[in-house]
């Protein structure tokens, strides 16, 4: 699978960030869906294959720690493929959470290296499961 075959899914309500992340996973070849909230994000899900899923923990109506919840439990194929984007790993709340859930946290504000880093991980995994790696 090419990356421009390979779509990623940005959740984020900051509509600035999520135009520099649509920009630069374009120019690295992704297919890029974004969407502004939980309830939009879980809409595309619904008509569009995700890859991947960078995901804010701090969204307006439904907490990020929550959709990806959702998210894992209603497309399967997604779990270890989200990551969570947030400004403040060090919360009570979030580091709770990841005692219990597998899944990677990219800390704001982030290099976009470590976001592609992150996708060819994916990737590889992806291949090894699938048998094309």
């Amino acid at each position: 699978m090419t990356a421009v075959s390979r779509s990623v899914l940005i959740v984020d309500d900051e509509a600035s960030l999520r135009r520099v992340l649509e920009r630069a996973l374009t120019r690295e070849g992704y297919r890029v869906i974004s969407a502004g909230s939980a309830e939009g994000a879980y809409a595309l899900l619904e008509n569009e294959r995700a890859d991947a899923v960078l995901l804010d923990i701090q969204l307006p109506t439904m907490s990020g720690l929550a959709l990806y919840l959702a998210i894992s439990h209603r497309w399967s194929y997604l779990e270890g493929r989200i990551a969570i984007m947030t400004g403040d790993a060090q919360a009570e709340e979030v580091r709770s959470w990841l005692v219990h859930h597998r899944c990677v946290v990219l800390h704001k504000p982030f290099d976009l290296r470590e976001i592609t880093v992150w996708l060819e991980g994916v990737w590889r995994v992806q291949e090894r499961e699938t048998g094309n790696g």
